[in-house]
This record gives C-alpha cells, structure tokens and sequence, in this order.
C-alpha cells in the first residue's frame, strides 16, 4: 500500500498545497519550521484520522483560517480508494473514503496502516504509563476490530464513572447501587482487554527480541513485563473495596486504564538503568516490530514515516536502521531532515533511489529521483 498523492489545505502551516509521491522512498527536506513533520502529521491523519502530537483537532487548523482539509489517493492491490479529512471549528470532523461518510471514526482504523518513529519516541521509555498503554492500544486497534470497540466501551464507561464519584464527592453521598452498572461494565470490558494485551505481548515480544538484536548485533536480552491490576484473581472484590477511595480523590484508581508496559534489558528496567543508546535502540525494535506484526496481520505493508532520526541517531545506528529498511522489504517511506546532503549520501550508499520533497515555508516542490 502506498499514499500516490496528498492535498492540503489550511492544515497547520499549508494554505493550499498539492503533492504527488514516490511509491518507494520520499526524502522531505528543508529548514526547522518549515513544515516537514506537518506533512507527515497530515499523512497520519488520513490514516489514523487524527494528528500523532496533539489530540485536539483545532490545534491542526491554520491560525488565519476556521477549518482545515486533507485529502489523498491510496494505492492498495491495484485499487485506488480516496480519503478525504475536513474539520471546522465548532462542528464535528468529517472522515470520507469513496464518498462514503464514516458514521464513527473508529470505522476507519486500520484500513490504512501508518507506523510513525519520531524525536519524541522518547517518551514510550522515559515518560509515564500512560505513553506506553497508548503505543500498544494503537498497534492492537489497527488489527483488532473488536479492541478497538471494547477500549472506546470501557473508556466511555470509565469517564461516566468518574463523573458519578465526583458528584458523590461534591454532595457527601455514596450509593454503590447506583454505581454497579458502571462497574459491571468496567470489570467484563477489563477481562478482555486485559487478556487480548496478554495475547499480544506473547507474538511481539519474539519479534522485539530479533529486530532489537539486528538493530544493535549484540546478544542483550529483551522483554517486557506486563504489570496490570487484572494479574489479581481477586480483582472484582478488590475494584469494588477501593469506592470510599475513590470518591475521596474523584477518580477510578484501580482498573486496566493503570496498566503498565516495563521494558527490561538483560533483567532490568531499561527507563533507570538502560544506557541512551539503549533506549534509542529499544525505541527502534519497538517500532519495527509494530511495522512487522501490522504488515503480517493487514496483509499489507504499512507506510513508514520517519521524522527526523538522523538528528537524534548516531551513524552506527542510522547506517543499520537503512540496512534493515533496504533488506525487510519495507514499502512507502517518508523520511524527513534538514540537511538533504546528509539523505542523499545515506541512501547512495546503501544503492537506494529517492525522490526529493523540498520545503519552504509550507510550500513543496519535488525534484527527479536519484539514483
């Protein structure tokens, strides 16, 4: 699968911008600012219908305009499908594929496979549980129709709960009959996801393991440890033990939304004792595994985007990473840096031919490929 073409407008940084892609390796260039993870935000879009840095949709709106616009041409088994993204201030976001409206945005997840590797990757090591929840729901939302559902249940369930406690708290009250239809919901949507995270861990971590170990040719080991309330066979009683708690401090404090992913290296946490290599390298297995477990599962290979690694990486592991990508049999790739001479000597190097995006101030034109 590959993204032929892209249209933006009043998206971020664009006003009104056009631009037909290579089916192989695009190299986006241009100075900090100009707009070249915008453009890869906008691919992001189209695929995932939001933006991969901010959750909030009028953040993507140009300053001077009231609404944004994306459109692109996808190339999947010899057929082409349109998407179309429109957005407007005070009104709900529209999602089109074929001049077919999605009713839930949640339609679209997953027909259009997207990994992203970005500076602020970091935070899936250093940051908090929350960063590592949202990169495993990501990958399993786009291969399971019925995680997807089940997360967006128990999530709307969740937020009506916390309302219900913060009234409690408010008017010094409690009344567990009111709240049991909220915690039935919760405690039946947590038994599946917790087991379908459990399922997963068992088919990535292998693949982790063998791309972790090309990444960095060293024989350290790694894994994940799947820490979760659910562990607890008596987890029901104890949910239900943790209400006077919980309405003291107005939210839910036990559940499957405090799950946590802790990545190890020979043994031991890789956030307090891995080195800065490591955990770059760690951050690279993660996302190439997504890429390969998605591309098995979809049956197509996802495009890759890549924004601005090069800055962050040192030679030995930008060298490999280009390696791994030309010998994988990886499809669209999306490769954003500053310094376009840096580009164009990685990818001679390795025989590979790019076409080049150029960018100024959110105005794009594209030159021949290189050889």
């Amino acid at each position: 699968m590959y993204l032929k073409n892209i249209r933006l407008h009043q998206f971020k940084n664009y006003q009104e911008e056009k631009m037909v892609f290579s089916p192989d390796i695009n190299c986006v260039t241009g100075l900090n600012g100009a707009g070249k993870t915008n453009l890869l935000d906008a691919i992001h879009y189209l695929c995932l219908t939001r933006s991969a840095f901010s959750a909030v949709d009028l953040n993507q709106v140009n300053h001077d305009a009231d609404f944004f616009f994306l459109q692109g041409s996808f190339i999947a088994k010899d057929r082409t499908q349109e998407v179309k993204c429109v957005f407007e201030r005070g009104k709900k976001k529209q999602v089109v594929v074929d001049g077919k409206v999605h009713e839930k945005m949640s339609d679209h997840i997953g027909l259009f496979p997207v990994v992203l590797i970005a500076p602020d990757d970091t935070a899936l090591i250093r940051g908090g549980s929350e960063e590592r929840r949202r990169f495993f729901d990501s990958i399993l939302s786009q291969l399971d129709k019925t995680y997807l559902q089940d997360l967006i249940r128990y999530q709307h369930a969740l937020k009506q709960r916390n309302a219900l406690l913060k009234y409690f708290h408010e008017n010094h009250r409690k009344d567990a009959l009111l709240m049991e239809p909220y915690d039935r919901e919760i405690t039946r949507l947590s038994r599946s996801i917790h087991e379908r995270r459990r399922e997963f861990l068992s088919e990535f971590t292998p693949e982790l393991l063998r791309q972790y170990r090309e990444l960095v040719g060293k024989s350290e080991s790694v894994s994940i440890h799947y820490r979760s309330d659910l562990e607890d066979p008596a987890f029901e009683n104890c949910f239900a033990s943790y209400l006077d708690r919980d309405i003291q401090l107005k939210r839910t404090q036990y559940g499957i939304h405090k799950d946590d992913f802790v990545f190890e290296i020979d043994g031991y946490a890789l956030k307090k004792f891995g080195s800065q290599g490591q955990q770059k390298s760690m951050i690279l297995g993660l996302k190439l595994s997504q890429f390969q477990l998605v591309k098995k599962h979809k049956k197509q290979t996802p495009i890759l985007l890549l924004d601005d690694i090069f800055d962050k990486l040192d030679d030995k592991r930008i060298a490999q990473l280009m390696r791994m990508v030309a010998d994988q049999g990886f499809g669209q790739l999306f490769i954003t840096d500053a310094r376009p001479e840096r580009s164009r000597t990685i990818l001679a190097d390795l025989g590979l031919s790019s076409s080049i995006i150029s960018i100024e101030q959110g105005r794009m034109h594209t030159t021949p490929p290189l050889p």
